[in-house]
C-alpha cells in the first residue's frame, strides 16, 4: 500500500506553518480548500476505486478506498495534528482500532497489562478473543505505578491505560507509568477518548500509541461509529497502517466526515462539558442520597492532583452511588428526562445509564466488575440548570 495524500489537505510541514494553537489546528489541519472548486469542506469521496495514470501509476496515491480514501485522509491528518502524533489512522469503530493495534503488536505468547477499570468492550476483547490465540493479560491499579511495574513480566510488549477511566473515573500518571513500560521494553497504550486531545496530550507524556473511540467526544453529536489510533513513531504508523489495509475495519467516507465535522468544534463543546460536569458533580456530592462522587475535578478525587497536573480541564463525564443498591440506581436512570436512558457518551446531549447492566455487563463477575449502585452521567452542553433538576428529580 502506498502512503495516500488527501486531495487539498496540509502536509506534517504545512501544519506547523498554519499554528500551534489547538483551536485553529482542529478548524484547519487535514481541512484546506479545494483546489478544484475551493469548497472550505473537504468533499465527501463515496468511491470505491480510483482510475489510474497507466498500470502502476496511482493519482495522488488512491487505488482502492479500503487502502486509503482522500475523506479519510483528510480526518487521519486532523487527528495526528490534535494528538501531536506523526500518524493518525482512522478505523470503522474504537474496537477496530484496538483489534487491529493488539493484532500488530502482539503474538502468541505476549503479555499485557491491563487496567482493574476500563471500558467492559475493551475487556471483552482481551478475555474473550484475543485470549483465544495465546496472547496472556494481568490486571493492575494502573493509578499505582508500583503496582503496573510489579504486574509486568519478561513476555509483557504492552501496558493499556484509559484514563480517565470507564466508568470509575480513575486517574493514571501517563508520565510515570510510561517510564514504568519503558523501562520493562513495552509501549503504552493511553486510551484517550473521555479526555480528548484538547484536554490531555499523552504522546507528549511519553505515551506510545493513543487510542480513541472517535463515536464519542471526537464526533461529538452521536451520529457516527468510528475508531482511530494516532502514533508518534513513523515506524510503527507504517505497521499499523499495512494491518488497517491488510484487516479492512476501516473508516467509511461519509463517517469520516461527520468526525471531521466533529473536531472543528472540539474545543467549545469541551469547555462546556467540562463546565457543566463541575456544577453537575459538586451538587451531586452535597446531595443525600448520593454516597460517593467520581469525578476528577473534585479536590478529594484522589487522582485529583495528577489530573490537574496533565489536564486542561476535567471533562464531561461524572459517575456517582446513591443509597439504596442496585434498584435505586436503575430507578434514578428510569426516572430522569432530560438525561436520556442510553449507552455511548460524548454527544452534546446529556446521557445516563447503569453500567453493571449495560456498558460493563461483559465484566460482570470479573477483577473489573463495576459497584452495581453506580450510575455514569455524559454531562452534554444543555443549560445546566436544566440538568441540575432533572437530576434532583431523578434522585426524588
Amino acid at each position: 500500500m502506498r502512503a495516500a495524500v488527501a486531495l487539498g489537505s496540509s502536509t506534517m510541514s504545512d501544519r506547523h506553518h498554519i499554528s500551534q494553537h489547538f483551536e485553529t489546528l482542529a478548524i484547519h489541519a487535514g481541512n484546506t480548500a479545494d483546489p478544484l472548486t475551493g469548497a472550505v469542506v473537504p468533499p465527501i469521496y463515496q468511491v470505491s476505486t480510483y482510475k489510474q495514470d497507466g498500470v502502476g501509476g496511482l493519482r495522488g496515491g488512491y487505488e482502492y478506498s479500503r487502502s486509503a480514501n482522500p475523506t479519510r485522509t483528510a480526518l487521519e491528518e486532523n487527528l495526528a495534528a490534535l494528538e501531536g502524533g506523526r500518524r493518525g489512522l482512522a478505523f470503522a469503530s474504537g474496537l477496530a482500532a484496538e483489534d487491529a493495534l493488539l493484532r500488530t503488536l502482539l503474538s502468541p505468547g505476549d503479555h499485557v497489562v491491563i487496567p482493574n477499570d476500563a471500558y467492559g468492550g475493551t475487556f471483552r476483547l482481551f478475555a474473550k478473543v484475543v485470549s483465544r490465540w495465546g496472547v496472556e493479560w494481568s490486571v493492575a491499579d494502573t493509578s499505582d505505578p508500583s503496582a503496573v511495574r510489579a504486574a509486568i513480566t519478561p513476555k509483557t510488549k504492552a501496558v493499556w491505560v484509559e484514563t480517565p477511566s470507564n466508568p470509575l473515573l480513575g486517574i493514571t500518571d501517563i508520565a510515570a507509568v510510561a517510564q514504568v513500560a519503558h523501562d520493562a521494553g513495552a509501549r503504552l497504550v493511553v486510551d484517550n477518548t473521555f479526555a480528548t486531545p484538547y484536554l490531555q496530550q499523552p504522546l507528549a507524556l511519553g505515551a506510545d500509541v493513543v487510542v480513541h473511540s472517535l463515536t464519542k467526544y471526537m464526533g461529538g453529536h452521536s451520529d457516527v461509529v468510528g475508531g482511530a489510533l494516532i502514533v508518534s513513531d513513523q515506524t510503527l504508523g507504517e505497521e499499523l497502517a499495512y494491518h488497517q489495509n491488510a484487516m479492512g475495519a476501516v473508516a467509511g467516507p461519509f463517517d469520516s466526515w461527520l468526525v471531521l465535522r466533529g473536531t472543528k468544534t472540539l474545543a467549545v463543546r469541551m469547555d462546556r462539558h467540562s463546565e457543566n460536569a463541575t456544577k453537575v458533580a459538586d451538587m451531586l456530592s452535597r446531595h443525600a442520597r448520593v454516597t460517593r462522587v467520581l469525578y476528577p475535578g473534585l479536590p478529594e478525587h484522589p487522582g485529583h492532583e495528577t489530573a490537574a497536573k496533565q489536564m486542561k480541564a476535567f471533562g464531561g463525564m461524572v459517575s456517582f452511588q446513591v443509597t439504596g443498591g442496585e434498584e435505586a440506581a436503575v430507578e434514578v436512570c428510569n426516572r430522569a428526562k432530560v438525561f436520556t436512558l442510553g449507552e455511548s457518551l460524548g454527544g452534546v446531549e446529556s446521557l445516563i445509564e447503569h453500567p453493571g447492566r449495560m456498558t460493563h455487563a461483559s465484566a460482570a463477575g470479573s477483577a473489573l466488575e463495576v459497584p452495581a449502585d453506580l450510575v455514569r452521567l455524559s454531562v452534554g452542553i444543555e443549560n445546566v440548570d436544566d440538568l441540575l433538576e432533572d437530576l434532583q428529580r431523578a434522585l426524588g
